[in-house]
């Protein structure tokens, strides 16, 4: 196979299962994490294949960051995902990968589109963890897509190291807490990293985290609304340091803002390497998920409102009204450009 011909194999990926009990909750909604989980492994596998296109060391692709996903519509059980992926830029040290997630009605024919994902992927040495390879070039149709693409990466790097530094809270267990308040819906999920959740390095596969992310999420909007609810968008997910196998790591959740028609709720991830237990624990992902509440006919519900105690929720509600807001008028201008 010629240079060119491996190139053009690796930038362009697509992958399908099937949607199984497993894979969904009691009604039959396909759980946003294992949406989450299917699109990193399209990426990680075009990734990794694209940064080994080139002699050198054999690297394998780390997942950096997720941008703003929406779920545009339900996935139900005995539906065919249809997962395609394409790298759209690239980097000296990272590369931009553009997901589409269509669900297919093997008894109608019927298919719709699901989901839109970007992601962000940095290329690590087989032989040394920590040494970062460098990425191939990729061909762009116009000089214009690349510079687009090189505008998309300064402005994730910028809004990576403005997430780092605001990141290090803690969750704090509250006794005997009122029903509707952050302390009453607030949950954890403490998971310990086996082979079967990391990479060709030992580090953790990105789409294991989101998944156990959106597991947590969905149990304080459950906990807050008592009803079904679904994964309606992911804000950015930021992976600030990898996790290695043996860690145990802390997933938390705590709501931070509802709407009448949905509430956000931010997760992060605390990894305690317990081999390398001089290490100490540490932030490694972070995130804001954003729920709705559904009825059994599937028709959305209103959002019982929060009750807030003490000025920090204060502050942290008023910042994911600021983003909800934000993320709205960002739809509503998308929609126009559409029509």
């Amino acid at each position: 196979m010629s240079g060119t011909q491996s190139q053009a194999t690796a930038s362009s990926l697509q992958i399908c299962r099937i949607m199984r009990p497993d894979d969904a909750n009691i009604v039959g909604n396909v759980h946003g994490g294992t949406i989450l989980k299917m699109i990193e492994e399209a990426g990680c596998i075009i990734g990794t294949r694209h940064c080994n296109t080139q002699p050198g060391d054999r690297c394998a692709a780390q997942l950096a960051r997720v941008e703003r996903t929406d779920f545009l519509y339900p996935m139900f059980i005995g539906e065919v995902a249809h997962v395609s992926a394409e790298i759209t830029y690239a980097s000296k040290h990272s590369v931009e990968v553009q997901v589409h997630v269509m669900s297919e009605n093997i008894l109608t024919g019927a298919t719709k589109m699901t989901n839109r994902a970007a992601l962000w992927y940095v290329p690590f040495s087989l032989e040394d963890v920590d040494n970062v390879t460098e990425v191939p070039p990729i061909k762009y149709a116009s000089p214009g897509q690349e510079e687009e693409g090189k505008k998309r990466y300064e402005a994730q790097k910028m809004e990576r190291l403005e997430t780092k530094e605001r990141n290090g809270e803690l969750l704090i267990p509250v006794s005997a807490p009122e029903p509707y308040t952050v302390g009453f819906s607030q949950s954890s999920l403490i998971h310990l990293v086996g082979p079967s959740d990391c990479t060709l390095h030992g580090f953790v596969h990105g789409g294991v985290t989101m998944k156990l992310m959106d597991e947590v999420a969905g149990i304080v909007a459950a906990r807050h609304c008592k009803t079904n609810i679904v994964t309606a968008s992911v804000d950015a997910i930021n992976f600030h340091r990898k996790i290695m196998k043996g860690c145990v790591v802390t997933v938390s959740g705590r709501a931070t803002f509802a709407s009448n028609k949905s509430m956000e709720i931010e997760v992060f991830v605390d990894a305690d390497p317990l081999i390398e237990a001089e290490k100490g624990k540490y932030r490694a992902v972070t995130a804001f998920f954003t729920y709705i509440s559904l009825d059994k006919q599937g028709k959305p519900l209103s959002i019982p409102p929060m009750k807030l105690e003490g000025d920090e929720e204060q502050r942290r509600f008023e910042d994911g009204k600021m983003r909800y807001l934000q993320n709205k008028a960002k739809r509503l201008a998308d929609k126009e450009r559409q029509q």
